[in-house]
């Protein structure tokens, strides 16, 4: 694969905003994002990065919490907890609990992620946090140590607040972190159904059974946050990521999530940039030993793509005017900008493959000299 690369040399890197055509992929979806769920690199993203309410795809971090608990040994999953009174009052979606019952905290996970149970969520949030708002404070600190960084959690539940929201692309990055790190509970979501107490329900997910390989993860709905999704499914040993959000109604999201999903698999590409440590260009060096210094990279470079868009992805890379010896091996020298369609720009730096010594003393006042003589 052929990669055009755009050379720009300016004075002084400068990150600006940079316009950049929309993707030939399309989606109804207002918020939506694709990762590839090996590698964690973004196929496609549309206004992915705003913070916006979640409605009850919170409950992802609600179980994450329960997980990590029961991961460490701090909960087991026959430890009981009392339903509240402000548990059994909470609207919406229910596992119909009873006011004043010991319920496990297995049958609560599967309230919480098959029936999406706000009277389960709420449960499990006052039997670990003590109280909902507490929890909520564990929620958003998990987050943040999770590196979700748009995160601030008000409640377990997702009931509207204006301070309760997160972006499309770190629920998707904790839908990859819950499956990576929870192989023995991450089964839970792909139940179809669950009975409590003589009343039976359904998963919500619109992608359970009628999308090839998928196994998860959550459906969400508020009048304010629309209706949105976190989804999942894995072929051929490729396992991919989806999150929409704000769409118009339950009919719109079962459609658009199962062409995702679809496109997730058929639609894109991973390309390769750059391998790690690839002699990327030579630059000239001002004042050194050595005339010129190689740029290299710290890691492999890899973009994920619409395949419609593949001859529309540039790599730009930028250098000071001017540099100048003495240069240590590994010194940042340069970045190395790679841009999609539709996508996020990354920025990679160059780095110095060798150190460059500054000259001596005479030889210095020498080239300084000649270059007053030239007028450069």
């Amino acid at each position: 694969m052929i990669i055009f690369f755009r050379l720009l040399y300016i004075c002084v890197i400068i990150a600006a905003p940079y316009a950049w055509a929309q993707s030939t992929f399309e989606t109804p979806a207002p918020h939506a994002i694709i990762i590839d769920h090996d590698s964690g690199i973004i196929l496609y993203e549309k206004d992915a990065r705003s913070a916006i309410p979640p409605s009850s795809m919170t409950k992802i971090m609600t179980a994450d919490i329960v997980f990590e608990q029961l991961k460490s040994g701090r909960l087991a999953l026959t430890d009981t907890f009392t339903v509240s009174q402000r548990a059994f009052d909470r609207k919406g979606s229910s596992m119909f609990l009873r006011l004043g019952s010991k319920v496990s905290v297995e049958n609560l996970l599967r309230g919480v992620i098959i029936q999406s149970g706000n009277d389960a969520s709420i449960t499990l949030a006052e039997g670990i946090g003590g109280t909902e708002e507490q929890f909520a404070e564990m929620m958003t600190s998990r987050a943040k140590a999770l590196g979700l960084n748009s995160a601030n959690f008000k409640n377990s539940t997702g009931w509207p607040h204006p301070e309760h929201k997160i972006s499309t692309y770190d629920l998707a990055k904790l839908a990859r972190h819950s499956i990576k790190a929870y192989p023995d509970f991450y089964p839970l979501y792909a139940e179809r159904e669950f009975t409590w107490d003589g009343v039976s329900q359904s998963n919500r997910n619109p992608i359970l059974g009628a999308v090839e390989g998928a196994d998860g993860l959550k459906t969400g709905h508020t009048e304010v946050a629309g209706y949105g999704l976190v989804g999942t499914a894995i072929r051929d040993g490729q396992r991919r990521i989806i999150v929409i959000n704000g769409l118009e109604s339950k009919s719109s999201r079962s459609d658009t999530a199962r062409s995702l999903m679809n496109a997730a698999f058929t639609g894109f590409d991973i390309i390769p940039i750059r391998k790690k440590n690839d002699n990327v260009a030579e630059f000239d060096v001002y004042l050194g030993k050595q005339k010129t210094v190689q740029a290299i990279i710290p890691y492999d470079i890899n973009i994920g793509v619409a395949k419609t868009d593949v001859d529309n992805v540039t790599v730009e890379m930028t250098h000071a005017k001017e540099i100048v010896a003495p240069i240590e091996q590994g010194q940042e020298i340069g970045k190395l900008t790679i841009r999609a369609p539709g996508q996020t720009a990354q920025t990679v730096p160059l780095l110095a493959a060798e150190s460059v010594s500054a000259k001596g003393g005479i030889s210095r006042a020498l080239s300084v000299l000649s270059r007053k003589i030239k007028g450069e």
